[in-house]
């Protein structure tokens, strides 16, 4: 069952309620994404949860004219972390499992330090406060690294559009990364550059101690944009209750190239919500 939804920003980020589980789950896609990418996992979900999926607002995915991206204001997840709270109160949403993806995984806890009655639980996956390694913090990227991503982005966005996803999926999962490399072309070269400025400058290890929502972070084997220091960091520094979920796999995108392993994560989930009760 699909709620049809007649809202101001829910519509403009293109928000859909699917299912009628009694608890609500929240999808938050990440870099270069769209909600196409949860479509793996999406109809298992919808048997158990109600489930909320949406386009962020630098996603090609959203409507033209988008009227929605500024890049002045989309800085930080700052922005972000606003528009998810007022998206989930327009949809009158409280103590939900949201699930945010990489970037979505900072802004989800961004999110839940400001308004902690709209989440139960935060699932991050392949998600990182800091990419850039500095002498006491391995983020997984130099600085010379960055600079050349952000050049590449810049001057031949559709070429890199058509590379990076090998680099970041399983390049034998050709499947998934087709859909990643169409979710990236939608989104304009303008707004990519501006994003990705955004994402792999961010530094947000200070928020970390300010998570008590209970978190369960999700992290593959061989992710080559989030480390495994990344994870150690952020179960040392989250305050709240915290469980790491391993997934054998390669890439960043479990929910498109481990979809069974993935879900099994949430049968585990309900089963200890259910035994706490």
């Amino acid at each position: 069952m699909e709620i049809k939804l007649d809202k101001t920003l829910s519509t403009a980020m293109n928000a859909r309620i699917i299912g009628s589980g009694k608890e609500t789950m929240v999808l938050g896609h990440g870099f270069g994404g769209d909600q196409s990418l949860w479509g793996k996992i999406l109809p298992a979900l919808t048997q158990t949860y109600q489930v909320v999926v949406f386009d962020w607002s630098f996603s090609g995915a959203i409507k033209e004219p988008n009227n929605l991206y500024d890049p002045a204001i989309y800085s930080s997840y700052d922005a972000f972390s606003d528009d998810l709270i007022s998206l989930m109160e327009e949809l009158n949403l409280y103590s939900t499992v949201f699930v945010g993806h990489s970037m979505s995984g900072m802004i989800g806890c961004i999110a839940s330090i400001k308004k902690p009655h709209l989440f139960k639980n935060l699932i991050l996956v392949g998600a990182s406060p800091r990419y850039l390694n500095s002498e006491c913090y391995e983020g997984g990227f130099d600085m010379k690294d960055l600079e050349q991503l952000f050049s590449s982005i810049e001057s031949t966005y559709y070429e890199w559009a058509s590379f990076f996803p090998s680099v970041v999926i399983d390049k034998n999962d050709l499947e998934s990364v087709k859909m990643f490399q169409e979710s990236l072309k939608r989104m304009k070269p303008e707004i990519g550059l501006s994003l990705a400025k955004t994402v792999f400058l961010s530094d947000y290890r200070g928020i970390l101690e300010k998570v008590v929502i209970p978190c369960t972070i999700v992290q593959t084997t061989k992710d080559l944009v989030v480390p495994l220091s990344v994870v150690e960091y952020m179960k040392r520094m989250i305050k709240g209750n915290i469980a790491v979920e391993m997934i054998d796999t390669v890439g960043h995108f479990p929910q498109l190239t481990s979809p069974l392993q993935f879900l099994e994560i949430f049968d585990r989930l309900e089963n200890t919500n259910v035994s706490s009760l």
